[in-house]
């Protein structure tokens, strides 16, 4: 086999260029290449994910910028017919909106570093989005003002989120925050014709994430979006001083369980059945967590998986939703 393929045992031989990265040894230093049976190891092309390559098996090692990083198996994957669920991202993937959260990072940066006309640079972009907001945040704070704590930054966060959702929800604020996905409905209603379960998945909290896609429903003219989905899953809901709040900030995207818990606890679709399930994600670490929970995965041109290094965690890799609706037919 040519030496600059890269092989992992249940995820599939790939060429350098699809984005995965050798690597010596994992970044924890518990595994090296030849010792403990390890053959190959690589990561996505972000460094979020480490796969560990043995001889009938793989582990994946999902990094954690809050200090709890976590192993799995990584199951082998083939697309199975008829399809019975599809497994949907919102933001990039049903509703373009990354763009008006990335900015809401960027003003919580400002706030931190206490300069109104702070701005990301574009080689940031794949850090903060796709992932947990204090994932984001830590990012940016490592970067830009490691002097500053994750909780200081939640707080300007949330007040900026919170200032920007009320004047959307009030006929204000930004008027391209929220836009239906192209060609979303015509797909989302094919769907529905070919008896196939839907089910939503986002790492966004529940306060930001459930006012977009009903903005987009009712941009579409289709309802209430509770009604229409089979399952929707949020990262829950944040935890604030004096308040409760729920888990989401440590498991979402690139890790399994938002896409798993969807799947098997919204949809009632057992783990045996995994191959008659697809996920489609827009980013790196969508895409990730799809693989990981063990789905055929479907990638979209239009997020961040080729700078991500991800495109080889893919299945497939389309263009608009026309082509994977071709695709699961």
């Amino acid at each position: 086999m040519p030496s600059d393929l890269i092989t992992i045992p249940g995820l599939g031989v790939f060429p350098a260029d699809l984005g995965l990265v050798p690597r010596a040894e994992c970044s924890d230093g518990r595994f090296r290449t030849g010792q403990q049976g390890v053959r190959s190891i690589a990561a996505t092309g972000d460094g979020k994910v480490e796969f560990i390559g043995f001889d009938g098996h793989s582990l994946a090692y999902v990094r954690s910028a809050m200090g709890y990083p976590a192993y799995y198996p990584v199951h082998p994957v083939r697309l199975e017919k008829p399809v019975k669920a599809v497994l949907m991202d919102l933001d990039g993937t049903s509703v373009h909106s990354e763009g008006f959260w990335v900015w809401i990072i960027q003003l919580t940066t400002a706030s931190l570093v206490g300069n109104p006309a702070f701005e990301l640079e574009d080689a940031d972009l794949p850090y903060v989005s796709g992932h947990s907001v204090s994932e984001h945040l830590q990012y940016c704070i490592h970067k830009y003002c490691p002097d500053r704590g994750v909780d200081e930054a939640r707080q300007f966060y949330f007040e900026h989120t919170h200032r920007e959702m009320d004047a959307i929800l009030n006929g204000g604020g930004r008027v391209d925050a929220f836009v239906p996905a192209p060609g979303l409905k015509d797909f989302l209603l094919a769907l529905k014709a070919m008896g196939v379960k839907i089910g939503l998945v986002t790492s966004g909290l529940y306060e930001k994430a459930y006012p977009e896609i009903l903005s987009a429903f009712r941009t579409l003219g289709m309802g209430d979006p509770r009604a229409f989905y089979d399952a929707i899953i949020t990262a829950g809901y944040p935890l604030r001083q004096g308040e409760i709040g729920t888990l989401g900030e440590l498991s979402p995207k690139p890790h399994p369980w938002l896409y798993a818990e969807t799947c098997r606890v919204g949809l009632g679709i057992p783990f045996e059945e995994r191959n008659q399930v697809v996920g489609i994600e827009d980013s790196g670490a969508g895409v990730c967590a799809i693989r990981l929970a063990g789905f055929p995965t479907i990638g979209l041109s239009n997020g961040n998986i080729l700078q991500s290094g991800t495109r080889a965690l893919c299945d497939f890799y389309c263009n608009s939703f026309e082509e994977i609706l071709a695709v699961l037919r």
